[in-house]
Parts: structure tokens; sequence; C-alpha cells
């Protein structure tokens, strides 16, 4: 049976791995029975989902509230806030209708979308009055929203919350993506987009982040594939996969996954070694599945090559880390600092990006032949000399 170390998203057999999502961003329940409005941002396939589903359980487990968890991935790329408002009652009328323990279903007001300044926040407050427990939403993929559907579902978040003293609402909500909010402040700053004076944004109470695995982390998920098995990831082994990812959750499952699964040809009696740890990631690197694609679109990114280009030739000095670009490249989770430095998160998005934004230079270098053939001006200076030389 082959066995998948289990960070997010579907398992490929009956048996997955995984660290508590509890250990991995401590204080939220406490916000959400606080009743704060919150946003939770990393990299992408860093486990937020997985952590989000975990959180709606075990909210709706203990029955103080009901929990919803909504992905606006289907609102991706509608910039039109009448139709993205819509597209997200959508999203969330689906979430509502299938939760276990929601006996109100009528969510939607009404479909009279030349209200649909105010129909999100109406639906949220005839349904909530409804409800006999306070309602929290999470809300997933939230960088899908465009500039105008994003200032519009907001402000009706903000106009929901600054009254929900008198007017039921949304007890609690997250929002949850790879970009922390400043980035979208940013980006809707850029459009010349005006947020007025009472700022949308402003309702948000604490910013988290999910952190990459810690090396006893790594030990403990890859411990759990040796007591189903017996088939043994050394304490060495175990380093040289925590040193290649730094505890990125995808990488670290990918690494396992690709000597498991692929190397080893899912023979739990052969001996996991330490050469295989390179012959994975080599594999990944070269192989650019999903993950590492996704990477490398990034890498196209204007505002991404201004961070990254300084960072690897070493040309910090004097860098502002609180530069938007910075912040957004950071949470990203493409960069880090490290005792006082800047650099790539891991060595293996290190080899990538070097060999993504090197390419090109080096495409141009292997047309006119490397070394570099010299200009004529160059050569007609060394004959010169040489000539020179000979008499």
């Amino acid at each position: 049976m082959k066995k998948k170390f289990n960070i997010s998203g579907p398992c490929l057999s009956n048996m997955h791995y995984m660290i508590s999502p509890q250990s991995r961003c401590i204080n939220i329940d406490n916000l959400i029975y606080e009743q704060e409005y919150f946003i939770l941002h990393a990299a992408r396939q860093s486990g937020k989902t997985t952590f989000l589903i975990d959180l709606v359980q075990r909210l709706n487990k203990k029955g103080d509230c009901y929990a919803v968890y909504c992905s606006l991935e289907s609102v991706q790329r509608i910039n039109e806030p009448e139709q993205g408002i819509q597209a997200i009652i959508a999203a969330l009328k689906d979430a509502i209708e299938f939760h276990p323990t929601i006996n109100e279903k009528k969510f939607l007001l009404n479909n009279d979308m030349s209200e649909y300044t105010v129909m999100l926040k109406r639906s949220f407050n005839y349904f909530c009055m409804k409800l006999d427990k306070p309602l929290v939403i999470l809300f997933d993929e939230i960088d899908c929203l465009s500039n105008g559907t994003l200032i519009s579902f907001l402000r009706q978040l903000r106009d929901g919350y600054v009254n929900r003293s008198t007017i039921p609402f949304v007890s609690s909500i997250g929002l949850i993506g790879m970009r922390n909010i400043r980035d979208y402040k940013s980006n809707i700053r850029e459009e010349n987009e005006t947020l007025g004076s009472a700022s949308p944004f402003n309702i948000v109470t604490e910013v988290f982040t999910l952190n990459n695995f810690t090396f006893d982390e790594i030990n403990s998920l890859l411990l759990q594939h040796t007591k189903q098995t017996r088939q043994i990831f050394s304490k060495v082994v175990v380093k040289q996969i925590s040193d290649y990812t730094l505890g990125q959750p995808w990488l670290v499952n990918a690494v396992a996954r690709e000597i498991v699964v692929n190397i080893l040809n899912s023979d739990e009696t052969q001996k996991i070694k330490s050469h295989q740890v390179k012959q994975a990631v080599q594999t990944i690197i070269e192989r650019r599945d999903t993950h590492i694609d996704s990477l490398l679109e990034r890498l196209n990114e204007g505002r991404v090559q201004r961070i990254l280009i300084p960072v690897i030739t070493g040309d910090t000095v004097g860098f502002d880390m609180t530069d938007d670009d910075f912040q957004y490249v950071k949470d990203l989770g493409l960069i880090r600092t490290y005792e006082g430095k800047i650099i790539i998160s891991n060595p293996i998005y290190e080899e990538i990006i070097v060999r993504k934004l090197s390419s090109a230079p080096q495409m141009a270098m292997d047309s006119n032949g490397f070394p570099p053939e010299l200009p004529h001006y160059l050569k007609n200076k060394k004959v010169q000399m040489k000539n020179i030389l000979l008499k």
C-alpha cells in the first residue's frame, strides 16, 4: 500500500500522516470566542486548508457556535462587484446548505443585484437573526478577490462589524490567503481606488501566519511512517530533509514521498539511505510539480524579481524591509531573514530561483559561445598588441 505524508489536499491512500494543526497557530480559538476578525496568511501549500478544516470541525464539535468554511476560489478574476458579490453569496449558500448542524438553510435575502453594495451584509443580518448560536465564517482564498469585488466585500463586512451590537451579524470572521492584508491595500492604491476615511481594512484585530515545521515536527511526521511500516528515517536522513527544505511543509512531504514511493518503489523492507535525499530533491526540482510551477510563475512578476535579484547577488545593503514589494515576496514564502541577512527561504527554492532568473542570460551567453567571443574592437586591439610585441 502506498503511503502519503499528508500536509494538505486529498490522500492517495487510506493512510496519511500529519502534524497537529493546532500546534502550528495558537490563540486563534481565543480570538474567535472573543468575537474578533483576523487574518491568516501563509505561503502556498503550507497547510492552510488543513488547518481551517480542522478548526471548523473542532468548533462545530464543541457546539458553542456554527463554524463555516467558505472557499472564494470560484470568485477569481471577477472584477465587477455586482457579479463578484453574487458569486461570494453563491459560495456561502453552498457552504451553509451542506453544513452538518445548521438547520436554517435560507441565506440569500433576494436576487436584486441593484443592491449589491448591501446584499451580503443584509443576508448575514437576517440569517444570523434566525440562528440560535453565533456564526463564525472562515473565508479561504481571499487572494482571489479582485479590487472592485474586494472593496465591496470588505466594506459590507465592516458595516456589519461596526453595527453588530444592535443588528445581528457574523460573530467572528477569518480572512485566509497567501498575502497579508497590507498587500491588498497596496494594490488597490496603485489602481487609484479610494478607500475613504472609514477604511474597510481596519476591522482586523490580529494577523497570523503558519510557521514552517521545526526539526522536531519533521521528525514526528516521519516517525509516524516508521510506526506504521517499521521503515526508519534515520536522524541523519531527517536532518538532511530538514536542511534542504527548512521545514516548508509541501517540500517535506514531497521529498519523503519521493524517496518512499518512487525511489524505493514502496518497498518498506528497504533501508532509506542518505544519498536518496539529494536524489529526491533533484527529481522534484526537475520534474516541476504543481508547487514548483506555481513558484516559477511568481518569478515572472517584476516586483518579485526586483527583490530576489539583489538577494541572490548579495546587494541588499540598505534594503528597505518595510517596502511593500519586500513584504509581498516574504509573505509568498520566497525569502526570510537569518542572522540579520536576507536570504532565499530554503536551498531547494534557492536552486530553482537561481536557475530561473539566470536562464535568459545563460541562453544569451550560450548563443554567443561561452566564454563569449570578444567584441570586434577588442579583437582589433588584441591583434595590434600582438604585432607590437612581435616587433
